[in-house]
């Protein structure tokens, strides 16, 4: 029997959804994970190169202690993870394909003025990573 919402039940719940999700990073992961992807940290580095070490090992771990996220390490040297959603993970892609739909239909008034905005730490994105990052 599917759950009863109220507004006030309906505002918590997706609240509670929305912190799995929340940070700039974990969407962008979970895309380059989809269709049943398994990658290794260093592929999603190359995949997402704004992204520093640090913050991808934040966002994996915090994905894989939710259950979105499969962590795999396997005993060798050098040391082998490999990263995969689980099926839970998985079952996100067609309410972010929504989402992306959504997108696409967005007003070009409103596109106009997100197009201008400049985001806080795009200084960021752009400049080069060093071997510590």
């Amino acid at each position: 029997m599917p759950k009863r919402y109220t507004p006030v039940t309906a505002a918590a719940d997706l609240e509670k959804a929305l912190r799995l999700l929340e940070g700039r990073w974990k969407l962008v992961i979970l895309f380059h994970l989809f269709g049943g992807k398994i990658m290794r940290f260093s592929d999603l580095e190359r995949a997402i190169p704004a992204i520093t070490q640090k913050m991808l090992g934040q966002q994996l771990k915090a994905m894989e202690a939710d259950g979105i996220v499969l962590r795999t390490a396997y005993p060798q040297v050098p040391p082998k993870v490999e990263y995969s959603l689980t099926s839970w993970g998985q079952s996100l892609c067609p309410a972010l394909d929504a989402i992306l739909k959504w997108a696409d239909r967005c007003p070009a008034h409103v596109r106009k003025v997100s197009e201008t905005r400049r985001p806080k730490d795009a200084s960021l994105a752009a400049r080069p990573r060093t071997a510590r990052e």
